[in-house]
């Protein structure tokens, strides 16, 4: 077998034991070591490049920016059952709830929030659907719009810092958390502001999908109202401010703070009177859950990846998609439409692993930026979250609104089918902040440091001529004379 077929096969297989559901971290390594062996048989490469892995294994459990993702999951579990969630709907919810699509104004509000405090798509869907669904249905919102806004405003928790999927992509690209949490920064606000934008419209075009609450419903007013709104939103200040001000301002490193947004849930927990040793054991068996899958995902595509490497892989897949047409733009366009349709059956994580460490080489060479690389493809993989029929968050959706139907919140059960076609406009909401991105690079490299650009044609250098009468010619300084030392005798052969 020649050498330049490899590295077809190994990613032909990588599909096709996707597609029979195999676990993602064991197929992946039970391919690189299938691969490798058979490669080591053929002479492609050595016995001793197989030695690369255990140091590389070894390098990954070793590397301190992993420690993030335990903190962040822990944060992010704590505030899902500590009540903040509700404090935050049930303020915004009673301070729009006056005007046509105000539940759907408070609920893309607090996913923002949420998302800037939990960094879990899950929590911030789950909570969300629990409360805000039962009141949507109850007062004569529209099952489709609903159920849209629920999982698109959750979805933004993937773009907001502090964003598992940032962390994991600055890892892979070799880029600094920091850099990728401030290059996400503008998208997800320009995010945010399509779905406000969006709910407007349809409250000014279809007021009867999104009807204001009626007086009744809006039991807090004046004082009352604002004392309420502050008690969501005061706390959640302070702990993202403990989260990404100190990280942005080179107080903590990712993992401090992390570790300090974990403390600062607990703290949470305890200001809302629902710490308890259950919550701490449910956060704690969610953490671990999430941080062993992360980590195996990770080691199994390293195995893959080292010998994807080894049978010329990388060159495989650069001389593919380096010469599209469009130049570093066709490129972006590709990998965009790829891992769209990718994320149809792989989560971000795994997306993350396997297909960003074989695309970064050729973007670098291209000469577009990681920054903007990584956050461009974390802009495309919330998609993933929505597009049906395998988004996650409409399976979370899915069963929230069972549940709240069994306990009597909604007396008419929500359909699958108004799930999954009120899901579409989001979806294509978020494809155009694709675009955007693709085409507005400066949205997400504004807020990063820019290095100091030298133009060579702006640099003068200036002569001193000193005017001798005659032809002008440049004054060399003098040089200074050294001090009188002796010179030794000179030394002769005997």
């Amino acid at each position: 077998m020649a050498l330049e077929l490899m590295a077809p096969l190994m990613f032909a297989g990588l599909i096709i034991v996707m597609l029979m559901g195999f676990p993602v971290a064991f197929s992946l390594a039970g391919l690189g070591l299938g691969f490798g062996y058979f490669a080591v048989s053929q002479g492609f490469f050595p016995e001793a490049f197989m030695g690369n892995l255990p140091l590389k294994l070894f390098g990954i459990v070793s590397n301190e920016l992993l420690l993030a993702i335990p903190f962040f999951t822990f944060m992010g579990a704590v505030l899902e059952r500590c009540g903040l969630a509700e404090d935050l709907l049930e303020g915004t919810g009673q301070l729009f709830g006056g005007v046509p699509g105000g539940l759907g104004f408070a609920v893309i509000v607090v996913g923002a929030v949420l998302g800037a405090i939990t960094g879990t798509v899950a929590a911030s869907v789950i909570a969300m659907g629990v409360i805000s669904l039962p009141v949507m249905m109850r007062y004569g919102y529209d099952a489709r719009y609903a159920t849209g806004v629920i999982a698109a405003s959750g979805t933004i928790t993937q773009l907001i810092p502090p964003s598992l999927v940032l962390v994991v992509l600055a890892d892979q690209l070799g880029r600094s958390v920091g850099d990728m949490y401030l290059g996400a920064i503008g998208p997800s606000l320009m995010q945010t502001a399509i779905f406000l934008l969006f709910t407007l419209a349809v409250a000014v075009l279809r007021p009867q999908w999104v009807p204001p609450l009626p007086p009744e419903a809006r039991t807090l007013r004046g004082a009352a109202l604002i004392k309420r709104v502050l008690w969501g939103m005061l706390p959640s200040i302070v702990l993202i401010f403990l989260v990404l001000g100190t990280l942005f301002t080179g107080i903590a490193t990712p993992t401090e703070a992390g570790a300090l947004g974990a403390l600062g849930a607990v703290a949470l927990a305890g200001l809302h009177r629902r710490l308890s040793l259950q919550l701490l054991w449910q956060a704690m068996d969610s953490t671990v859950r999430v941080t062993a899958m992360v980590i195996f995902i990770l080691l199994g595509s390293s195995v893959f990846s080292l010998v994807f490497q080894g049978v010329d892989g990388n060159v495989w897949i650069e001389h593919l998609l380096a010469d599209l047409p469009g130049g570093p733009i066709g490129f972006l366009i590709a990998v965009n439409i790829f891992v769209f349709f990718l994320a149809f059956f792989l989560d971000f994580f795994e997306i993350a692993f396997i297909i960003v460490p074989l695309l970064a080489p050729v973007a670098q060479k291209l000469g577009i930026d990681l920054v903007w690389f990584g956050v461009l493809l974390c802009v495309n993989m919330q998609t993933s979250f929505m597009h049906p029929p395998f988004g996650f968050a409409l399976f979370y959706l899915r069963g929230v609104a069972d549940q709240v139907h069994k306990n009597g919140a909604i007396t008419k059960p929500v359909a699958s089918r108004d799930i999954y076609l009120g899901a579409m406009p989001w979806v294509g909401m978020q494809l155009v902040l694709v675009a955007i991105v693709i085409f507005w690079p400066e949205s997400v490299t504004y807020w990063l440091d820019k290095e100091a650009q030298v133009n060579t044609d702006d640099v003068h250098i200036e002569m001193q001529i000193e005017d001798t009468g005659s032809s002008a010619e440049p004054v060399m300084p003098e040089v200074p004379a050294l001090p009188d030392t002796e010179t030794p005798p000179p030394v002769t052969a005997p």
